[in-house]
């Protein structure tokens, strides 16, 4: 295998994970992701390369961050906790290297399949015990989808079993090749109708759509639906009556679907990352919605649950 193939940018490597699959897993968080969610919790997923995030409460105003930065992208004055220009910052992760405090921290490190599986086999007692593995998620792992199939592949020949959290958004062929190497598919719906997903996740929904019918199609995938609750976008009838009709449509394949409810837990991410928060001020949906909104899924005869 080449050098691109065997190596991948991972985020996190996240254990004792429940979420993500049956039984207690290992979580892969693969950087990079070609959707632009508004209410994404990931922001440090998205870029496919490194970059730096902030943790203040740890900045012991040493200035060596400002003394190391090429573009001059940093300052503070008087021993005041410094400050990152971020338009300015080029992502060159030099200021990361020169804290010794661990205040700047790169989110993004290049490890090679080997690095990866010997970090989810450290728990494979667990896995046996309760029908865990290692689920890859992101970001979107089919951003990098080379780096996954080598991961998937590994991890099926250590007898595990493995699971894929994806948003379904990449050609076809490249997806059938991973599903080869996949016991169970975690696949996002976030709305049926094409111009609202587009407005509020920036690519459109056919192609998700098309691959999931496929998907299903193929007689050894199981997979779970997953759709994110949002407010003011899809907490709809019309879009959870739509989305049931289309999952009834996919046949057996399907054995539930989870409802991921709208949260706020990853707002201070932006503002560590230089980022802002389109989500600003949205409130939470109240209990009651998601549960009437699960009931309504369950009248299409359908296995629903939630995640919180």
């Amino acid at each position: 295998m080449t050098d691109y193939q065997r190596k991948g940018y991972v985020f996190n490597i996240q254990r004792f994970s429940i979420h993500d699959g049956p039984g207690i897993r290992t979580t892969v968080f693969l950087k990079g992701c070609p959707l632009r969610c508004s209410w994404c919790a990931n922001p440090e997923s998205l870029r496919l390369l490194p970059e730096i995030i902030t943790r203040d409460i740890k900045c012991i105003k040493c200035g060596k961050c400002i003394k190391t930065c090429p573009q001059c992208a940093i300052a503070a004055e008087d021993h005041v906790q410094r400050t990152i220009h971020w338009e300015k910052c080029d992502q060159c992760l030099q200021c990361a290297e020169a804290c010794p405090a661990g205040a700047i921290e790169v989110m993004g490190k290049y490890l090679s399949v080997d690095e990866v599986i010997e970090e989810v086999l450290r728990d494979l007692h667990f896995y046996t015990d309760n029908s865990g593995g290692m689920t890859l998620s992101g970001g979107e792992p089919l951003s990098q989808w080379q780096f996954a199939l080598d991961l998937l592949r590994e991890a099926k020949q250590k007898g595990l079993h493995t699971v894929l959290d994806t948003s379904g958004y990449t050609d076809w062929e490249i997806l059938e090749k991973i599903l080869e190497y996949t016991d169970l598919v975690l696949y996002d719906i976030k709305h049926m109708d094409d111009e609202l997903h587009q407005r509020e996740v920036k690519v459109s929904n056919r192609q998700i759509l098309a691959n999931l019918e496929k998907a299903a199609s193929r007689s050894k995938t199981r997979i779970w639906v997953r759709c994110p609750v949002i407010p003011d976008f899809n907490d709809t009838d019309e879009h959870f009556r739509q989305m049931a009709s289309f999952i009834l449509g996919l046949g057996k394949a399907v054995d539930k679907v989870s409802l991921l409810p709208y949260h706020r837990f990853g707002e201070l991410k932006y503002s560590a990352g230089g980022k802002k928060y389109p989500y600003e001020g949205k409130p939470q949906i109240p209990d009651e919605k998601i549960e009437y909104l699960k009931q309504l899924l369950e009248s299409y005869q359908l296995v629903v649950t939630l995640k919180s």
